[in-house]
């Protein structure tokens, strides 16, 4: 285990303003609400944005203030933040990030989490805060083998959390984050002091099976629609990743525009900001997600995470009820892409809470953080 510190040499940022300078722009008409994918003009407006006005090396430093570690776990590169808490018990918490996420999209929430005194909260709430990347995303690379999936990476953050010190952890995320969370839940539930969740679904989800039509009740049934449009219209991102994930990483690799569209048409849809992007992020935050993908040259192994998940299918250690043990808090938010029926949840999870938050989308940790922050505090306060 070492300690590691994000630097970007000059010649790469003079690279990466070469490629944005000479973008070949595609034409687009008729696209004002995004029905055709990404709107080139707001993406060309944000690419010059982040070739004339971002500022990298300011927003290194932000990441830099955070302590960063690099480590080798089973032959896997791995980069975490670890941040102490200040407090008379603070509980180790392993935060679990998706995509298009990064370890980045926690850090509005570590400080109030570590420190609560210092951001109006109780010290008794406490968290000793693990940031890890998942294997193959941005600086928890390169990854050079095959069979990397959700379920797998949980078994390389049991490890993790063993090297720190920690026997036993809790673990909160969304996206592939929460189906980690759950399968340590489901596999570790001895170890897990409990789990948070939001972006809820069946651990075997990647086999295309979802959650029984008949766990919907009558005031349930708008979001089982909901999730019916999204699965017709929003997914073709994730046919082509659990399918041929490195024929669109040719381009990416290539081009920081086009992987700018990519993601940030992911950030727009998949967040609670009713179409205008730039009410939950701002554009240095859109940009910094886009930043990590290219400087690291990881959108081709982040992307193959889908295709291990999908060719590499979910196997449960037992087939007992709840499936996830653990003790399971879910935040149910506005803007998710999954909303788990009640009665499904209350007998797959060991569920302990059930927040409907009043705002917030895919991305909590980033569009909610105090929410988050909030809701993290009260479930785990009744585990200590």
């Amino acid at each position: 285990m070492e300690n590691f510190t994000v630097h970007v040499p000059d010649a790469e940022l003079e690279d990466l303003h070469y490629r944005l300078r000479n973008t070949r722009w595609t034409d687009d008409f008729a696209n004002e609400d995004w029905r055709y994918g990404a709107d080139a003009g707001y993406i060309r407006s944000l690419a010059e944005y982040w070739l004339n006005d971002y500022d990298w090396r300011a927003r290194e430093k932000l990441i830099n203030a955070f302590a960063h570690f690099r480590t080798d776990i089973d032959g896997f590169p791995i980069h975490f933040i670890h941040a102490r808490g200040r407090g008379p018990r603070p509980m180790p918490l392993l935060l679990n990030h998706g995509w298009p996420w990064s370890f980045w999209d926690f850090h509005k929430i570590i400080g109030p989490l570590t420190d609560p005194a210092a951001h109006g909260g109780d010290p008794e709430d406490a968290f000793d805060v693990v940031v890890p990347s998942l294997p193959g995303y941005t600086f928890s690379t390169p990854l050079r083998k095959t069979g990397m999936n959700f379920w797998k990476t949980a078994d390389l953050w049991v490890q993790l959390m063993e090297r720190l010190g920690y026997p036993r952890f809790a673990s909160q995320g969304g996206d592939w984050g929460s189906f980690i969370s759950a399968q340590l839940g489901h596999k570790f539930p001895d170890r897990l002091i409990g789990v948070h969740l939001h972006t809820p679904a069946p651990l075997h989800f990647m086999s295309g099976r979802g959650y029984p039509k008949e766990d919907f009740s009558e005031d349930e049934k708008p979001q089982m629609l909901k999730m019916r449009a999204f699965g017709a219209e929003e997914t073709g991102y994730m046919a082509l990743q659990t399918t041929k994930p490195q024929t669109p990483a040719i381009g990416m690799n290539d081009s920081p525009a086009g992987l700018l569209a990519w993601i940030v048409e992911k950030r727009r849809r998949w967040s609670d900001c009713g179409g205008a992007v730039e009410r939950r992020f701002s554009r240095d935050e859109l940009i910094d997600t886009a930043m990590l993908y290219w400087i690291t040259g990881s959108f081709a192994s982040a992307a193959r995470y889908y295709y291990e998940g999908a060719h590499h299918q979910w196997q449960p250690e037992h087939e007992n009820m709840p499936c996830v043990a653990a003790p399971t808090a879910l935040a149910i938010l506005p803007g998710e892409i999954t909303y788990p029926p009640r009665k499904f949840a209350e007998r797959y999870y060991n569920l302990q809470r059930w927040t409907e938050f009043a705002e917030g989308g895919h991305f909590a940790a980033m569009e909610v953080p105090g929410l988050l922050v909030e809701d993290l505090r009260a479930f785990f306060r009744s585990l200590r």
